[in-house]
Parts: C-alpha cells; structure tokens; sequence
C-alpha cells in the first residue's frame, strides 16, 4: 500500500492506523511526477495537478485509488472526478473512516476489474462473431453452399486442426484478403 502524504500529524495517523489493520505501507513523500501503480491500494492527497500524475488510462486503473481531502478549502468535485478515485478520505480520518474506506475502494476496485474483464470478453465474441459470419458469406458465395453448409464447414475444420472456429474464420478471410 502506498501512502503519498505530508508527514504531519494527519499523515502519521493514517501510516498507523494503517499498519494497524496490518497493511504493508510504504510512505512517499513529497509526491513522485508519477503516481506508483505497482500498489493494491494508494492513499494520496488531493492535488490540482493529481489527474496528470497518474500513471493509467482513466477507466482502466492499475491500483484502487484514495485521495485524501486535507479539509483546506472547499472540495473540488471536478478534480476528484477526473481522478477516477474509488474513495475519499477527508481529515481528520478517523480509525472507522480508514477502515471503512480502505474497503469500499478495494472492493469497488476489485468489482470493476472484473467488469472490464468480461467486456472484454464480450468484445472478443463480438469480433469472432462477425469473422465468422464473413467467412460464412464468403464461403456461401465461393463454394455455393447453404448457411448451415458452410458453418458445419467452418466447424469442421476448427475440429480437425484443434483451433477455435474463430480461428478458422479469420484465416479464410485474410487468404481471400491475400488472393484477392
């Protein structure tokens, strides 16, 4: 876990409470140009220019992500929106907040890898599913044969050579793409 904060009495109670809760904590202070992205979780104060220190893509985090509102001023709600945060933790954090926040954003974290995970699935079956059904039409239009004929074809040949059907439908399209 990293924790990217002042070592002030603020930033010393959390590095506490979070090796209280027996969490691997590696303090970094001042903050890096880059954000570490090698961390389950890091903890970081809430700065203006935070959205370029990141290291990822927003929507695809590498580490669950906890800006820390140090209380001075009002809050920025667009900055902490372009930080894709999965939790806050304002000051004076508390044993419970630190707790509680610790494992919403975890958690949120964890729940929204697994849904890029099946959207990319998703994708993939998407892009088999239309490769397939080209090379269905070409081979419909190539061999003169039924629908059902040229999956069964298709079918066929992903058995015979133990590759998807996926497989076998891309490579009858980029040799009708080579040959023309």
């Amino acid at each position: 876990m990293a924790v990217i904060v002042d070592r002030d009495d603020d930033g010393e109670r959390l590095v506490r409470e979070l090796q209280r809760l027996r969490c691997d904590v590696q303090h970094e202070w001042p903050m890096p140009s880059q954000i570490p992205a090698q961390y389950d979780v890091v903890f970081c104060v809430l700065s203006p220019d935070l959205p370029q220190r990141l290291p990822w893509i927003p929507g695809e985090p590498a580490s669950a992500l906890v800006v820390i509102d140090p209380g001075a001023g009002l809050l920025d709600l667009n900055l902490l929106h372009n930080c894709a945060a999965h939790g806050v933790l304002h000051y004076p954090a508390t044993a419970r907040s630190v707790q509680s926040t610790l494992a919403l954003a975890r958690g949120h974290f964890l729940y929204e890898r697994r849904l890029r995970g099946r959207i990319e699935k998703l994708d993939e079956s998407l892009r088999t599913m239309r490769s397939v059904e080209r090379a269905k039409s070409l081979l419909m239009r190539l061999k003169n044969v039924s629908e059902e004929e040229a999956y069964n074809y298709l079918r066929r040949q992903a058995m015979e050579r133990r590759v998807t059907i996926g497989a076998v439908a891309s490579a009858i399209i980029d040799s009708y793409e080579l040959l023309g």
